[in-house]
């Protein structure tokens, strides 16, 4: 038995299929079945019942999970024992919400290839929904999002925040200096779909002000909401610093009757059974790359 025999099995029995377990591990799916072979031919049974499209877990197998977990977690552990500057490589995918990607993403990239030019980092651009389950399932290693999670298998540490500014234009709201959250229920709101985690934000703020908009226009994009802003079709929150630019630019006014939104938190995560040195390496990466003051898809 190796500890690649036993990566191959538990990342096969807790990814939502034996593709994304390859992936991660960055091995072909004939390797991945190989390395689960020479396994059960080692213990001699099967760990997984096997039909043309599919691989359950075998009642053996659902035992083993929980030990192969504790034996990997060990390994790790000695890993980062035998050295605090691992040079790590292979392939390592995270996610991030569209705000993070359009500000400091690019840092954090470069932060980690110079840190580890061996590691092949491919991020992905989400609402925190979709990231989230691309980690629970195991397609992801990580991922920086508005949070914490509220699923039980990810880990979340909070590494920062995001502040936001209340905009509109003259053409949406005449007189927006005058303009109290009282006069809500007969404005539109341009704001993200509720699988996005600002809505959490949002929503304590209207329980706060007492208040509900007339008219909800909703747009998974924040270079969307930007637009849609500018356009004149409502009001609403963009990023604190894209709003300072685009107050600067005069193509939106400040609306001073509305009280602030709470900042954002932004959270590092990571499903909770994948315990490598890695992960907290990255974490610290991330933590001193976040910087949602540089507005790239705005320069």
């Amino acid at each position: 038995m190796t500890l690649k025999q036993l990566e191959a099995f538990y990342w096969a029995a807790t990814c939502k299929n034996f593709a994304i377990a390859a992936n991660r591990l960055n091995i072909s799916v004939s390797s991945l079945s190989k390395r689960i072979g020479e396994l059960e031919s080692a213990i001699g049974a099967d760990l997984f019942s096997r039909t043309a499209r599919s691989a359950a877990l075998t009642a053996l197998g659902e035992q083993l999970v929980p030990h192969a977990k504790d034996l990997l977690r060990n390994a790790d552990q000695f890993m980062q024992q035998a050295s605090d500057n691992l040079a790590y490589s292979g392939r390592c995918r995270f996610g991030a919400g569209e705000l993070t990607a359009l500000t400091w993403m690019p840092q954090l990239i470069d932060a980690i290839q110079q840190a580890h030019p061996n590691l092949l980092v491919e991020p992905f651009v989400g609402v925190g929904e979709l990231v989230e389950r691309g980690l629970e399932d195991g397609e992801l290693d990580f991922a920086v999002i508005a949070g914490p999670s509220s699923r039980a298998s990810i880990a979340s540490s909070l590494i920062g925040s995001a502040d936001f500014e209340w905009v509109a234009t003259a053409r949406a709201v005449p007189d927006p200096a005058a303009l109290t959250p009282a006069d809500l229920p007969g404005q539109t709101l341009i704001t993200l779909p509720q699988s996005s985690g600002a809505i959490r934000m949002l929503d304590d703020w209207l329980t706060a002000q007492h208040v509900s908009p007339g008219r909800n226009l909703c747009c998974n994009s924040w270079g969307g909401i930007a637009g849609l802003l500018r356009q004149g079709l409502g009001l609403g929150f963009l990023p604190r610093a894209w709003a300072q630019i685009l107050i600067a630019r005069g193509d939106l006014l400040p609306l001073p009757g509305f009280p602030p939104l709470r900042p954002l938190p932004y959270t590092f995560q990571w499903r909770r059974d994948d315990t490598r040195p890695l992960l907290k390496t990255l974490r610290t990466l991330a933590q001193d790359a976040l910087d949602f003051h540089a507005p790239t898809g705005l320069a």
